[in-house]
């Protein structure tokens, strides 16, 4: 299965709608983002391992949150858990500037050898940090768009409050994915789609 063969089956499914979102998977080759013992199944829609327990994830999750997060150019946008950075780089070619956190420091490392073949993160387009994603950033606080690769059981409190108000963000809860927008300080509209397996989200 080739690159395209993936898009063409992502779009032919309704997974792949937008096309700066079809546009960044062709460019941004899931390929850079697999470890060598997976690359030969680098286009196969499942989720691969990228080692320390983890999963880069199947590329029609990835399709469906980018659609439903409608990142917007020149948008701040915080991902909780940047794994092998493949997800990271889609959010930079797509525009947004991206603070992306991750809790293993040997992911964090081969995240940032893998996005250095872009140029996102000399560029400014992509910020890696460590630590726990389930307290956000503060630092950096707020976000236009906030998308996470973990579940929780509960959405944590600290995203909500660090997303602007008019914001947006999908992240698994269980086995859905909730989309979240961001009416009033405390007031949040919220869609559900249901039928999803994700890592679960590890709090320190």
């Amino acid at each position: 299965m080739t690159k395209e063969d993936l898009i063409q089956a992502l779009i032919k499914d309704g997974y792949l709608k937008t096309p700066a979102i079809i546009e960044a998977f062709q460019k941004i080759d899931r390929k850079d983002f697999v470890p060598e013992e997976h690359k030969e199944r680098a286009y196969v829609n499942e989720a691969l391992p990228i080692g320390y327990g983890q999963t880069t994830s199947q590329p029609l999750v990835v399709a469906f949150m980018l659609e439903l997060l409608q990142l917007n150019p020149g948008e701040k946008v915080l991902e909780i858990g940047t794994g092998s950075g493949w997800k990271t780089a889609l959010l930079a070619q797509l525009g947004g500037i991206v603070f992306s956190m991750e809790r293993i420091e040997e992911l964090q490392k081969m995240a940032d050898k893998n996005i250095q073949n872009y140029g996102f993160i000399e560029n400014g387009s992509v910020k890696l940090l460590s630590g726990d994603g389930s307290k956000g950033y503060p630092e950096g606080a707020s976000f236009d768009k906030i998308i996470a690769a973990a579940a929780a059981d509960v959405l944590p409190e600290a995203w909500k409050g660090q997303l602007n108000i008019g914001g947006r963000m999908v992240a698994p809860v269980g086995e859905s994915i909730l989309v979240l927008e961001k009416i009033s300080k405390n007031k949040f509209k919220t869609k559900e789609y249901f039928g999803f397996s994700f890592v679960p989200l590890i709090r320190s």
